[in-house]
Order: structure tokens, then sequence, then C-alpha cells
């Protein structure tokens, strides 16, 4: 069961949470459309979609701390569990995570690997989804509790 432990995930993922949220209020003024699902605010559409398009894998959905930023309805709704491991990741990582992952990234494409595909933040991803498409995990959203 995924659980937030603490309000310390929240602090820890929020120096990369607050700007996402800012950016997405703002495209709110060009057409994209928000909504909260479970402890997650979720944008899509407008400028948030431009801004994926032009990510170097043409980004379907995007997680920022606890903001996931969509094409459309229809992506987050497909990416979401996916998308929902990066928030933990931003939770155990805090302000540390982009820095390591664009770091990890770099290394694989100099390496002549793949620096999406074989990240290892996307690699826990993916393995996830895997699991949950054989059944071996639950899809569900990560349950929000106080308890240690």
């Amino acid at each position: 069961m995924w659980m937030i432990r603490t309000p310390i995930a929240w602090i820890w993922a929020s120096p990369t949470t607050i700007p996402a949220m800012l950016y997405g209020t703002l495209s709110m003024l060009f057409g994209t459309k928000v909504r909260r699902v479970s402890h997650t605010l979720e944008f899509h559409g407008g400028p948030v979609s431009w801004f994926l398009s032009r990510t170097p894998v043409r980004a379907r959905a995007m997680t920022l701390g606890h903001v996931i930023f969509g094409q459309d309805e229809c992506a987050l709704d497909e990416c979401r569990e996916h998308e929902w491991v990066h928030v933990r990741q931003y939770e155990r990582w805090g302000l540390l995570f982009v820095p390591t992952y664009l770091l990890c990234s770099a290394v694989l494409k100099l390496r002549g690997r793949n620096a999406y595909f074989e990240n290892p933040f996307e690699a826990e991803a993916f393995e996830h989804d895997r699991l949950c498409s054989l059944g071996e995990m639950d899809r569900k959203a990560p349950v929000i509790s106080s308890e240690a």
C-alpha cells in the first residue's frame, strides 16, 4: 500500500510542486483545465499540452512534485499510475529528484543508451505498470495517511 506518512513528504516535494502549480494556474488563463485526483493536481490542455509536445519524448504526461501535467484527460487517465510512481519518487528525493533524473539521463546518453527508457526512475515506473498489467499489483490511488 502506498502511504504518505507525514507532511514532511509534501514539504520535501514542495520546491518542485509550487512552481508547477504556478505554471498550471497561469496556464488556466489560456485554456488549461485542472482537477484534483487523490493527492495530486492534474493540469491538461492549453499551454500545458504545448509544453509537453516539445519535450524530447513528446510526453503524454509529466510529473513535477504533486502536480501532473497531461496532454488531455485521456492521457492523464492512462498515465496516472505511472505518474503516481514519480510522485512517490519526488517524496523520497525532494529537490534532488530533477538533477538526479537529468544526470542519470545524461550518463545514459553519453554511454549510447536510451536516456528515457533506461533511466532508473522511469524503469521503476514502467515496472509498476508491468506488474499492474499482470495483476500482481493493484491499480489504486495512494492512500493519504498521517500514520507513521
